[in-house]
Formats: C-alpha cells, sequence, structure tokens
C-alpha cells in the first residue's frame, strides 16, 4: 500500500534542484533559488488535493492545514525541509530505480553501494531500492519524508471518514545550513505534537538530539613585509592553526558516539593577516554545551598570550537545543507513535540523533513534544545514498495511524 504514489512523488522530487548554499543563508532565505521551485510545486498540488488553508510566505515556510474531521481532537503537525545538503553535488540528481534481488548495488558512474558495508540492504531482496547514478546525493534526506507526509494527506483527503484533528503540514528551507527555522514564528502553529519525518533506517524513531552551538573565532594578526618582519610580523594564519589544533582530538566528531560530545573545526578562512574559524560543538547535556563555549573563550585568551599583538575574538551562538526535554514533558506524542507501531506491527525502536532537526527548534521555541520519525533512508549527505521504498510504504502509514491515535 502507498508504494506506488509514494514513488512517483519522490522520483518527481529529487529531480528539482535544492540544495542550499551555508555560505549564503544568514544573507537569504531560502539560500538557493531552487528550493522555491519545489515549494511552489508542493504549494500546487497542496490546493490540487483540495486543501484550501495553505500559504507559502516570503521566508520559503509552506504552512498547509487538513481540516478537523471530528471536534476536541488536538492539532498535529508532520514537517520535512525541501533542501538538500552540499557535502556532495546535491543538484542534478538522477534517481535510479533498482528491482534489487540481494548483493552489492552497482552504480551507472561506478561506484558500488557494497552489500558488506549495508547490511540492512538484505531484508529488501525483492523489493525496490531507489539510487542516484552515483554522481550526486539522492535526497531522501528529506524529499522522502515530504513524498511520505505528502502521500499521508492525499490518504486523508480521499478518506474523510477518518476520525481527526486539524493535521497541520510544515515544509522548510535550508534545514540543512542550521538556519532552517531561524525565520519561522511557530506561534503560527496549533499543534500540540510537532513531527519531522527526518530519520533514516527503518522502525527507528528519535525522541533526543544534540544540544548545538556555532562559534565564529576571528584571528587579527600584524602585517609586515615578510623581510624585515623579525619581531614584528603577528601571523593569523599561525594562530589559527594553533587554536585548531588544541581542540581536543579524542573529543572530535570521528572520534565519538553515543553521547559524547564533541570540537568539530568545520571552516578556515582568510590570510596572513586576518583569519575566520567556524567551529561546531555539540553535546547532549547542557550545561556541557557551555562548559564547551568556555573551553572556546580560555583558549582565545591562551593565543592571545603567546602571539603577542595579535587579538583573537569568540562569538558563540546556540543554534538548537535537545528536543528530549520537550517530549518527557508532555508523554502523549510518544505515546501516540509507539501505539501507533503496535496496530501495524512495526517493532519499533528509540534511537539518539547525533546532529539536529527543525523540530528540535520548534521544541525550543514552543516547548512541545517533537519526535522524529523514519524515512527509510540510508547513507545521507552521500554519493552512497539509498532509500527502501517498502520502509517509504511503512513510513507513510505510521503517519496516518499516529493521526488516528490522537484521535483516541
Amino acid at each position: 500500500m502507498f508504494r506506488e504514489e509514494i514513488l512517483e512523488r519522490f522520483l518527481r522530487y529529487v529531480v528539482v534542484d535544492t540544495m542550499s548554499i551555508e555560505a549564503l543563508a544568514d544573507k537569504k532565505h531560502p539560500s538557493f533559488e531552487g528550493e522555491w521551485d519545489l515549494l511552489r510545486m508542493l504549494e500546487k498540488e497542496l490546493r490540487e488535493l483540495g486543501l484550501k488553508d495553505v500559504e507559502l510566505d516570503d521566508h520559503g515556510y509552506l504552512l498547509a492545514r487538513v481540516p478537523a474531521t471530528a471536534p476536541d481532537i488536538p492539532a498535529v503537525a508532520f514537517s520535512s525541509h525541501v533542501d538538500t545538503a552540499d557535502d556532495v553535488e546535491g543538484n542534478h540528481v538522477k534517481p535510479v530505480v533498482n528491482d534489487y534481488k540481494g548483493g552489492d548495488i552497482k552504480l551507472r558512474n561506478g561506484l558500488v553501494i557494497e552489500a558488506s558495508a549495508n547490511p540492512h540492504l538484505a531484508q529488501y531482496a525483492g523489493s525496490k531500492i531507489i539510487t542516484s547514478e552515483g554522481d550526486t546525493l539522492l535526497g531522501c534526506d528529506d524529499k522522502g519524508g515530504i513524498a511520505e507526509i505528502m502521500t499521508a494527506v492525499s490518504y486523508l483527503v480521499k478518506h474523510p471518514e477518518i476520525r481527526h484533528g486539524e493535521v497541520e503540514i510544515l515544509f522548510s528551507p535550508d534545514e540543512e545550513t542550521g538556519y532552517g527555522m531561524d525565520f519561522f514564528d511557530a506561534t503560527r502553529l496549533h499543534s500540540k505534537a510537532f513531527y519531522t519525518v527526518d530519520g533514516g533506517e527503518r522502525y527507528y524513531v528519535e525522541l533526543e538530539c544534540f544540544n548545538a552551538a556555532t562559534v565564529k573565532v576571528h584571528f587579527s594578526g600584524v602585517s609586515y613585509h615578510l623581510g624585515a618582519a623579525r619581531g614584528r610580523m603577528v601571523n593569523a594564519l599561525t594562530m589559527a592553526a594553533a587554536y585548531i589544533n588544541a581542540l581536543p582530538q579524542a573529543e572530535s566528531p570521528e572520534a565519538t558516539d553515543g553521547r559524547y560530545g564533541y570540537y568539530c573545526a568545520q571552516t578556515a578562512n582568510g590570510t596572513a593577516t586576518e583569519m575566520d574559524v567556524t567551529v561546531y560543538l555539540r553535546d547532549f547535556d547542557y550545561e556541557n554545551l557551555m562548559r564547551r563555549i568556555d573551553v572556546m573563550k580560555k583558549l582565545a585568551t591562551a593565543i592571545e598570550a603567546l602571539y603577542i599583538g595579535g587579538k583573537v575574538t569568540v562569538d558563540a551562538k546556540v543554534s538548537y537545543l535537545n528536543m528530549g526535554e520537550a517530549a518527557k514533558k508532555n508523554p502523549k506524542a510518544v505515546d501516540a507513535i509507539f501505539k501507533a507501531g503496535e496496530v501495524l506491527g512495526q517493532p519499533l525502536r528509540t534511537e539518539i540523533i547525533r546532529g539536529g532537526t527543525d523540530g528540535s527548534r520548534i521544541a525550543q521555541m514552543l516547548g512541545i513534544p517533537c519526535p522524529n520519525l523514519y524515512t527509510g533512508g540510508h547513507n545521507y549527505h552521500s554519493r552512497y545514498e539509498w532509500a527502501a521504498l517498502d520502509a517509504m510504504a511503512e513510513s507513510t502509514g505510521l503517519i496516518i495511524e499516529i493521526i488516528k491515535q490522537w484521535a483516541e
């Protein structure tokens, strides 16, 4: 059930170029014009389904509402983002539908999705696996979620006999840049729970995410002609390198997993006179995140003491908070997921996100629970990305059953 419609929608959405541009995200929103193309396509499709309350605002937030079919049932929301990541090429996607028989999947550009490195593939033998041709990512993050939500909306519209409260749908831009919810007025939402459909592996439900901060560090050196630099020049590049090298390697993304947080030097730009470094901080514990910010400031003081005449400024911004706190205060949202899973025979299990979602921002703004549901995608942000159609169909079924559970 749902497979044909999901596949048709997904193949239509992934070929729209929507790769967001982090370098422009603080200047324009959405950061890439192509995001508007998909947003307008979705706006048109929602109206064609018969929805009257559909609004696409000036910042690229598409909010629509499926009217309640019964009184006194709380409103709930489902959300996905339209942009794709820029870790590898995210535009010019050419999807390939594989009738998977088992074993490795050979992509058309010569890359291979190896079964040995993708043990979850085996469960989908005899089903359909969608990949790109291998020159780009696929875009299941998060066009898989969009296709699943749209298919669920289509089903609800065609089955008005289903008792449910108002269902809000939010499609947002620029989630991958970290600016996804920066311009959204969360008070527009009526919902008591906000479900993002932005996860991965089948049956996984994510209830917690990192607390996150972005730290921008600026290094000002002292410029002199290199032939007369002795005792005068202070090299901002050298200062920045010393700063980055002082970050604990044992607390980096490549050295941590589970609930361990990290420091990650993400970008560095500039010259020997002026340098800018961006560092991502992540921790599941908020107090530890604050400690990490303090470490960054103390390290700046130490670098200034080592490089006399140089200056270091630190600007730290908390990006999002652990959404688990809001879920604990209102367990109804999580209960609805697992009751829905029982009805459908889906063996759901919880996982933590070593990242964040738009839902984490909504939880921070409104204090409502914002769990993250699986989409059926794997190997996100890479050319080895693949999506299982069976899992995508089951995700759509889960969305619909969660809506039904809120009517109980």
